[in-house]
């Protein structure tokens, strides 16, 4: 990663901006944390620091509460999604993979000089 690139995942972001960036109160804030729908870092007074991925989490939240969804189903469709992306591989992708490793260790021990 370039040192220009933005990190999103830096969580250097006090409350007071997080609310201005939002349009959320605090108490939503910290409400959406003790629920477990964002897991801000703390600081060195347990202060919470947020990143720009968790600012984005939040209006995310904010825009399933104002569709009408609960916390509840926030929480279910988080647990979708993370199934979604650790799905198991089907067969035939495992044979590619497999194909492909093999291929880069031929490329390798080809290589190789003893």
């Amino acid at each position: 990663m370039s040192e220009r690139e933005l990190r999103r995942d830096l969580a250097v972001l006090p409350m007071s901006v997080v609310r201005e960036l939002t349009g959320l109160s605090d108490r939503q804030v910290r409400y959406y944390d003790q629920q477990g729908l964002i897991e801000p870092q703390r600081g060195a007074g347990k202060q919470r620091r947020f990143s720009l991925d968790d600012v984005d989490r939040l209006l995310q939240i904010a825009e399933y509460l104002d569709a009408g969804y609960t916390v509840a189903e926030i929480h279910e469709v988080d647990q979708k999604q993370q199934r979604k992306h650790t799905k198991e591989p089907s067969e035939e992708s495992l044979r590619h993979m497999l194909a492909d490793e093999l291929l880069n260790i031929g490329r390798l021990n080809g290589k190789q000089k003893f």
